[in-house]
């Protein structure tokens, strides 16, 4: 009579496999998202406790004058509600005030050019006078804190760093799959494995349903 208990054992060589490659893609995961997923551990508790955090802005202010040549292109300008500025003014505020604003839209009205300068860890703004040119630059810096909770946030950090949470999250994802099957290939020798999986969830459902309204 066939032992039915046999039958139902795991087949070796399928087991060597699937470890073999869930072991694989679980370190090359891990690895890839190490240092962010350290970043993002860090900044998760300064978030937190961001309230508690001590920060002391700093504002930094700058008033220049456009060159005639400038001022007079600005005031032949059409009365434009957003368009970015004119190549040649960016040119002389990367210049001047060593500030790069790219193809960023500015609000245009009859008298004024502003446009605003959002950034991680603290906030800019520039405005011109249309007419007589004046320029006025101000910088707002809240300190390393506060830059790197908003690369957490993903607040005003451009396409690139946006791509990149986009491809930490998936390798995280990975990470986190291979290693519940690899806790599930390793279960029978470990029984321990499941109730402290299951812990882990409930606890996190009990804060979310009794302690969170």
């Amino acid at each position: 009579m066939t032992d039915v208990r046999a039958d139902k054992r795991p087949d070796p060589k399928r087991r060597a496999f699937w470890l073999k490659h869930l072991h694989q893609w679980h370190w090359i995961s891990s690895a890839l998202c190490l240092f962010a997923m350290l970043l993002f551990s860090v900044t998760g508790i300064t978030l937190n406790h961001a309230a508690k955090i001590e920060a002391k802005p700093e504002v930094t202010q700058r008033h220049e004058q456009l060159p005639d040549a400038l001022v007079a292109a600005l005031a032949g300008q059409p009365g434009e509600d957003k368009a970015p500025l004119p190549a040649a003014v960016r040119d002389w505020l990367a210049e001047r005030l060593d500030l790069r604003v790219g193809d960023r839209v500015a609000e245009w009205s009859d008298g004024e050019i502003y446009l605003s300068l959002p950034r991680p860890g603290g906030d800019a703004w520039l405005s011109i006078d249309r007419a007589a040119g004046a320029v006025e630059y101000e910088k707002t810096d809240r300190g390393w804190v506060s830059w790197f909770n908003d690369l957490h946030k993903g607040r005003n950090t451009g396409p690139a760093w946006s791509w990149f949470i986009d491809l930490f999250a998936v390798a995280c994802v990975i990470f986190c799959l291979t290693g519940l099957f690899l806790l599930q290939l390793h279960a029978r020798q470990r029984p321990g494995t499941w109730p402290i999986v299951g812990f882990g969830l409930v606890a996190m459902l009990v804060i979310m349903i009794v302690f969170i309204h």
